[in-house]
C-alpha cells in the first residue's frame, strides 16, 4: 500500500512530492495514526528554503512536517492509555527517557531529542507511526483542521504562560503565526493591555482582530518612546519575544519595566548587544528562555483553552489546501499574508 509523501530530497532550496510505502510495522509502545490535517511551521519553511540553519541542522531525505492531527488506527500490544479511532495530535519532540534532564521530569531539554520532520520522518504524508509515549488525545468532536496546529500553539502557551500575564502589560515582539497566537492568548487570559510589535500590514491587522490593544509597526514609529508612552513611562510587565529580530530583542531590554520578565522564543543568528548593567541587573530583569513545551503541562493548558473555547482558531488559521500543494502553501508562508497555513492530506 502506497502512501504520498512530502520530502526534503536534496540539500538545495524546495521539497519533492513522492509514493512511498505506508508503514506497518507497528512496535509493542507505538501507534499508527492516518493523518487528517498538518500544518506548516517555520522551521518547515527553513527547511524549504535551505537556510543556514537547515543547512547545520537537516541531513536530507525525509519526509517533512511536525504539526499534525489525526486518528488512531492501530495500537502495540503494550499500549494501554491510547485507542483505535482516537482523535489525537501528538508532542513532536521524541525524548530517551533515560538521560539526567529526562529523569527529572524536563523532557523538554532531553539531550537526545529528535524532532519529526526534523531529524527523522515527519508528517507531511497520509500516515505516521509515533510512540504512545507522544500522543496526545483530543475530544471526538474536535476539527482536524483546528487541532494541528496544537504543536506551535504550545509553543505559543508556553512562551506566554511561563510567567503570569493576567491582568498585566504584555509586549508580544514579531506577530508571525506563533506571536498571533501569543496576541490570542493574552486575551484570553486577561492580560490588562496587549501591546503587539509587527511590521507586515496584514499581521498587524490579524493581531488587531485577536485582541491586540495596540499594534506598533517599528517602520512608522520609535518602538522604544511609543511602548513607554502606553504604559504612563513605566514599560511593560512582560515581554514575549517570537521575532528573532536582532533590534526587536535589543529595543526590549529598553521597554521592560523594572522586575519585569522576558520570555524569549524567537531564534536569531546574530549577536545581541545590550546594556546589561543598567538594562538587565540593576532593572532585577528576569529573562526565560523557551524551549518548545514543557511536556506535558503545556499541553494541559493547550488541551484547557482549547475546550473553553476561548481562542479564535478559525481566525489564526488563514489558509487550508490540499497537501499536494504544499510549496504554494511554502510560498504563502514566505509572503508573511497568511496566519497558519493548514494542509489535508489526499483523502
Amino acid at each position: 500500500m502506497k502512501m504520498t509523501a512530502v520530502i526534503k530530497d536534496k540539500r538545495d532550496k524546495g521539497c519533492q512530492i513522492i509514493e512511498t510505502d505506508v508503514p506497518t510495522e507497528v512496535g509493542p509502545k507505538d501507534v499508527l495514526i492516518k493523518i487528517l490535517a498538518t500544518s506548516i511551521c517555520g522551521t518547515d519553511v527553513h527547511i524549504y528554503k535551505w537556510d543556514k540553519w537547515s543547512q547545520k541542522r537537516v541531513n536530507p531525505p525525509h519526509i517533512m512536517g511536525h504539526e499534525f492531527s489525526g486518528r488512531v488506527i492501530k495500537v502495540g500490544s503494550e499500549v494501554t492509555r491510547v485507542k483505535v479511532d482516537d482523535l489525537v495530535t501528538a508532542e513532536t519532540h521524541l525524548v530517551c527517557e533515560t538521560c539526567e534532564f529526562c529523569l527529572r521530569g524536563e523532557y523538554h531539554i532531553c539531550e537526545n531529542t529528535k524532532i519529526i520532520g526534523v531529524d527523522i520522518d515527519g508528517c507531511f504524508t497520509e500516515y505516521i507511526v509515533m510512540p504512545e509515549f507522544n500522543i496526545i488525545v483530543n475530544q471526538k468532536d474536535g476539527d482536524p483542521r483546528y487541532l494541528s496546529i496544537q504543536e506551535p500553539l504550545g509553543n505559543a502557551v508556553h512562551t506566554m504562560l511561563h510567567f503570569d500575564i493576567v491582568d498585566k502589560d504584555v509586549a508580544v515582539v514579531g506577530c508571525g503565526p506563533i506571536g498571533l497566537m501569543g496576541v490570542n492568548i493574552a486575551k484570553a487570559v486577561g492580560s490588562r493591555k496587549i501591546i503587539a510589535i509587527e511590521v507586515n500590514p496584514y499581521r498587524i491587522e490579524l493581531a488587531k482582530k485577536l485582541g491586540a490593544d495596540v499594534v506598533i509597526n517599528p517602520k512608522e514609529e520609535d518602538v522604544i518612546a511609543r511602548v513607554l508612552e502606553e504604559t504612563n513611562g513605566k514599560g511593560v510587565d512582560v515581554v514575549t519575544e517570537f521575532s528573532g529580530n536582532k533590534s526587536a530583542m535589543e529595543a526590549a531590554f529598553k521597554y521592560v519595566k523594572p522586575g519585569g520578565k522576558m520570555s524569549m522564543l524567537g531564534l536569531t543568528e546574530e549577536d545581541i548587544t545590550f546594556d546589561i548593567s543598567n538594562d538587565f541587573v540593576f532593572k532585577g530583569v528576569t529573562m526565560y528562555g523557551v524551549v518548545g513545551r514543557l511536556l506535558f503541562e503545556t499541553w494541559d493548558q493547550v488541551k484547557t483553552l482549547i475546550e473553553s473555547d476561548r481562542l479564535d482558531l478559525k481566525q489564526i488559521v488563514t489558509h487550508i489546501l490540499p497537501l499536494d500543494e504544499v510549496e504554494k502553501g511554502m510560498e504563502i508562508m514566505m509572503s508573511g499574508n497568511c496566519g497558519k497555513v493548514v494542509l489535508i492530506p489526499n483523502p
